[in-house]
């Protein structure tokens, strides 16, 4: 079986791994500080960008899909790998890292669920009556 989307993946994760080091570097944590996760986010951006070009094959866009549904358990896989007593040795960098991201994810779904609109009731009644007809 083939798996489309996997050069995508590999560069996005090279990326994502890279990005994750240099952002390690930069905190003086000496690790990787989230390059799956800034490789997943890339890997979502250049799925958009792709497709609202018209550059990705369906089958692609499925591989892809594929790799984005692999994403939880990969990242429960290397996060059991991850010594979190050494982390916490290493400073106060890694709690300060990991209160940041909850902050940034908190505040980002705050936004989302702001800038959503609900449809009203009779819009989305008349909608499916013309999809029916």
């Amino acid at each position: 079986m083939i798996i489309y989307g996997t050069a995508l993946l590999a560069i996005c994760h090279l990326l994502g791994i890279f990005l994750g080091d240099l952002l390690g570097a930069l905190l003086g944590a000496k690790t990787n500080v989230g390059g799956v996760g800034i490789a997943m986010i890339l890997l979502i951006c250049a799925r958009l960008w792709l497709h609202r070009r018209g550059l990705m094959p369906q089958q692609t866009e499925m591989g892809v899909a594929f790799w984005g549904a692999m994403y939880i358990p990969v990242v429960v896989a290397m996060a059991a790998q991850q010594n979190v007593v050494s982390a916490l040795r290493g400073g106060p960098v890694a709690l300060l890292a990991a209160f940041a991201t909850v902050l940034v994810c908190a505040v980002c779904v705050s936004l989302i669920n702001r800038g959503e609109r609900p449809v009203p009731e009779a819009d989305a009644e008349a909608r499916v009556a013309t999809q029916r007809a």
